[in-house]
């Protein structure tokens, strides 16, 4: 039977990389000991007051449709956190609510793009913006990055790829998998192309919430990007809520119809009582969220040290996010080698940095996963699988 066109643009690299994740799902099943370190999953369980929000709301019967768009509290929510965090002066008609930041990015991409149009993504991206964008018949044009500048976007190598049909710049800061942030001054010289050029900016901002280096800027909030910024998050990292999916947009209101109306066809809004769960979880100031944020600073501090003085390994410290980029060129195979001989040798998943794009190769992604105590195994491990590789090297 015949396919349409759209199921070949939303497979590729992207869809493959989960390939050594299923395999170290299937080496659990039959009873291997692998730490599983390459899914951006939160181990923590969700803030209890969160959960009891959704039971609460399912106990008092909020159990039918929803508003498309999002209930109008959660939306006051949202608008209320960005206008503290941004100061960009914004209310409940600018935001819509989303199942996922990733149904965010989808939405986003259908309403703003068109085939043929060309979209520049920093590269490492995550692995299904090629899907995405895909899905539409938009060409990802990729913006290399350098790992010797902390996989950092460079402005004059987005404005070098800016042509006649660029109709949209992807930005995710802090970013997965590098997670490498924007400064002030950087975001400001990309607002300016931005302007310049009248383009879209998709800014993804997950793991805004879990930066420890600097701060975070939304650029929505600079001078002349209000009207052509659709700012996504969730609350899935900051508040292990992976699994409720919920997530927004926060742009201009047209945007915001266009995209209720793409709901109204596709998802007709997500659940009540998961509403009322995220409402609370960004009203009420948590303390387990402040913990689960120092816990992942710790998770980080503790790859970089365990790792940096291996043989063959150099880790890159993350401004921010839940994984660290580790360089393992000098054990002399590539990411996937190494990454396949980590997890069937020593039972470790990770991912090979290709998944993410050329600019990630030689790398493996560490998600920083599991507790202090499992981690620090994983990289006894991960220092043992490039030990033996450099002494089979030297034999």
């Amino acid at each position: 039977m015949r396919y349409s066109g759209l199921t070949q643009r939303i497979a590729g690299e992207g869809a493959a990389a989960w390939h050594i994740h299923n395999r170290a799902l299937e080496l659990r099943e039959q009873g291997v000991d692998v730490l599983l370190l390459s899914v951006g999953d939160p181990d923590f369980d969700t803030p209890f007051p969160i959960v009891q929000a959704a039971i609460d709301s399912l106990l008092a019967g909020d159990t039918h449709y929803s508003e498309v768009r999002g209930s109008r509290g959660l939306r006051d929510s949202i608008a209320r956190r960005h206008r503290q965090r941004s100061g960009q002066p914004v209310g409940a008609d600018h935001v819509i609510v989303m199942p996922g930041a990733q149904c965010a990015v989808y939405s986003v991409a259908q309403c703003l793009l068109d085939p043929g149009d060309e979209v520049l993504v920093a590269e490492p991206m995550y692995v299904t913006y090629e899907g995405v964008f895909g899905a539409i018949g938009a060409r990802v044009v990729p913006v290399a990055v350098r790992p010797e500048n902390g996989f950092r976007v460079d402005p004059a190598d987005v404005s070098a790829r800016i042509t006649a049909k660029t109709r949209a710049l992807v930005l995710n800061s802090p970013n997965n998998p590098s997670g490498a942030s924007l400064s002030r001054k950087l975001w400001q010289q990309l607002a300016a192309l931005c302007v310049r050029h009248d383009l879209w900016l998709i800014s993804d901002e997950v793991y805004s919430d879990l930066l420890y280096e600097g701060e975070h800027i939304s650029p929505a909030s600079l001078p002349g990007m209000a009207e052509r910024t659709a700012t996504i998050n969730s609350l899935s990292k900051s508040h292990a809520m992976s699994g409720w999916r919920v997530g927004w947009v926060i742009g201009p209101k047209p945007l915001a119809d266009h995209l209720e109306h793409l709901s109204l066809c596709m998802l007709f809004g997500i659940p009540e009582f998961v509403q009322k769960a995220a409402q609370l979880a960004l009203d009420e100031d948590l303390p387990q969220v402040a913990m689960m944020r120092q816990e992942y600073r710790q998770r980080r501090d503790l790859v970089c040290a365990s790792l940096s003085e291996c043989p063959g390994l150099r880790p890159i410290r993350p401004d921010g996010g839940m994984f660290v980029m580790v360089d393992v060129r000098q054990t002399g195979l590539c990411a996937q080698g190494f990454a396949e001989r980590l997890l069937e040798g020593y039972g470790v998943s990770v991912l090979a940095g290709e998944a993410f794009g050329p600019s990630a190769a030689g790398h493996i992604r560490i998600g920083l996963v599991v507790d202090l105590v499992k981690l620090a195994d994983a990289c006894r491990r991960i220092a043992l699988c490039a030990a033996d590789l450099l002494e089979a090297r030297r034999a």
